[in-house]
């Protein structure tokens, strides 16, 4: 189905007697809720945000790379601010406090890089002296950017840069549910071909996590939100109970869902199945209607390294023009020219958040008056975005969040996670997920096409070639290095980002190059296993330490 025509199609759906004779299942997680109760009786229904952070391994042993500028940009803009914002609301309305929020491993081993920590403040302090040498007007106009890198920074010493440890009280406290991702964003449907690699994939994701948090994830975000038949028995058998799909996974499910996306399914293995509502992400998403367009946002395109002499640049050690993260613009009319575009007003554009929250807000409420036909349905919107979205893309989108945690109750709203759905072990029709995905056009399409589709064959060889290995013995000294070292290079291969880079067409030389490394990488050290004789230790050391990865890396996740 179309993204138009899920809702309409769900809606239909509620309420009907075509599935009367439908099996149901109750799941539940035993875990005790953290933060009391909430009286069914206020509310119209429930609203589950789901936010998917995540960036590839972009670890590189050069300084001020864009790979460096990726994680930093992210880390200033979306990952301390929606911190922030959850805690702002926590301390305020602790009960309806509720989001998902799924944390991949590569995003984690980054976030958990010592190395890294260390060098994000100077990458900081780049960009104040960046700042502080603008005109007097630029420099007055860019006044609340100094602010909030002095904000963010501060918030950075206070935790020592362990934001992991941030996240995980908030896990704890419940008003968080940590979900993880497989370990490198692997297209999980791309990979079948070869189980033991989506295997691989799955359970180094559970062992990173485990090892990061100290629990073992119950729900995982699927990369891309990719479904295929049967993946739920691998789920299930590897500790996972609960995913995410497009609406369409859900809408096209066998049977078809009584309560459409409004309510989770589960499959016949025991995994439980939730479904995107494009009616409650389209006001974000969308390209042309959507709040993140208003002309009082801060423009996104127009950046401080697009516009500062190369000179300048290399003198703080940037060696090209590219985007520094410094924007103090706003986005003033469509049709203005970048050059011609008015300063940026923090006040006028929180004003603004807080309207969109409003507003969004008030159509949940009257979405969820519509759904709820009697007093024993009570339906769940679920309303997955990107988290980079929240602060990078759209710099307002973490205050947008932290009204929806502080204001839902106004609208008879109750926010929910996941996991504390769950614990509540509803009934859920027991259904057969159709194999889908959350990219263009709904299924596989985005990541198998002339831009990409010549990644498939390359990274299915190599899976192959490692599966097959790790059934034989070998008796080397250095074999469990080896083995270890291969399949990092063989996950990081496996990136769905540098697929979705070379179909989008950014920055597609650093995309190839980066799937090039790693396969390259990953021969070089098969050729080392087949051949103990001819070792080259020292170009084994440099890749451990660069793509220094899932220390707890698993070979027995790839045997047959």
């Amino acid at each position: 189905f179309k993204q138009k025509t899920a809702y309409d199609i769900s809606a239909c759906l509620v309420g009907s007697e075509m599935c009367i004779r439908d099996s149901y299942r109750t799941i539940g997680i035993n875990l005790k809720s953290m933060n009391g109760q909430y009286s069914k009786n206020n509310v119209l229904g429930q609203l589950a945000i789901v936010l998917h952070a995540h960036l590839p391994y972009v670890r590189k042993n050069e300084k001020n790379s864009l790979e460096e500028d990726w994680l930093f940009q992210a880390i200033l803009e979306c990952y301390i601010p929606l911190l922030q914002s959850i805690e702002s609301s926590k301390n305020e309305n602790p009960l309806n406090t509720k989001l998902t929020i799924s944390l991949s491993p590569t995003l984690l081993s980054l976030l958990n890089n010592k190395k890294i920590q260390e060098t994000f403040p100077s990458w900081i302090e780049t960009r104040n002296d960046f700042l502080n040498e603008l005109p007097k007007e630029e420099k007055n106009a860019s006044a609340f950017l100094m602010n909030n890198l002095n904000d963010k920074y501060l918030y950075w010493q206070k935790c020592s840069g362990n934001l992991i440890e941030k996240f995980r009280v908030l896990n704890n406290s419940g008003n968080l549910d940590i979900l993880t991702c497989a370990a490198t964003h692997g297209y999980l449907p791309i990979l079948r071909e070869n189980p033991e690699t989506v295997k691989g994939q799955i359970n180094t994701a559970i062992r990173n996590h485990e090892n990061i948090f100290g629990t073992k994830p119950l729900g995982i975000w699927l990369p891309e939100c990719a479904y295929y038949e049967n993946l739920d028995e691998m789920l299930f058998n590897s500790g996972i109970r609960y995913a995410i799909l497009d609406g369409h996974g859900i809408l096209n499910a066998t049977p078809r869902p009584r309560y459409g996306v409004y309510a989770p399914i589960c499959s016949k293995k025991g995994v439980a199945f939730f479904g995107r509502d494009s009616e409650s992400t389209l006001p974000v998403w969308s390209a042309k209607d959507g709040f993140p367009g208003d002309k009082v946002y801060r423009e996104f395109h127009k950046d401080l390294g697009w516009e500062l002499p190369i000179s300048k640049l290399q003198k703080k050690g940037i060696s090209t023009k590219r985007p520094l993260g410094l924007k103090f613009h706003k986005i003033t009319d469509d049709e203005v020219p970048l050059g011609e575009k008015a300063f940026y007003l923090e006040n006028e554009a929180k004003k603004k958040v807080a309207e969109h929250a409003d507003s969004y807000l008030l159509a949940r409420s009257k979405q969820l008056e519509k759904l709820t036909l009697s007093s024993s349905f009570k339906p769940l919107l679920v309303a997955p975005f990107d988290a980079e979205l929240f602060g990078h893309w759209w710099y307002e989108g973490p205050f947008f969040i932290e009204n929806i945690l502080k204001n839902s109750s106004k609208y008879s709203i109750k926010l929910t996670n996941l996991k504390e759905f769950l614990i509540q072990k509803p009934n859920l029709q027991i259904c057969d997920p159709s194999p889908s995905s959350w990219g263009q056009g709904g299924y596989h399409n985005y990541w198998i096409n002339d831009a990409n589709a010549w990644i498939v064959p390359e990274i299915t060889k190599a899976g192959s070639t490692f599966v097959d290995l790790c059934s034989r013995n070998f008796n080397n000294d250095l074999s469990p290095r080896l083995f270890k070292q291969a399949a990092r290079e063989l996950l990081l291969s496996e990136s769905s980002d540098w697929s979705f880079i070379l179909r989008a067409g950014t920055t597609t030389e650093l995309a190839k190059e980066r799937i090039e490394r790693h396969l390259f990488r990953f021969w070089k050290i098969v050729e080392m296993i087949k051949n103990h004789s001819k070792i080259n230790l020292k170009f084994l050391e440099d890749i451990e330490e660069e793509d220094k990865v899932f220390p707890d890396i698993n070979i027995d996740d790839w045997r047959k």
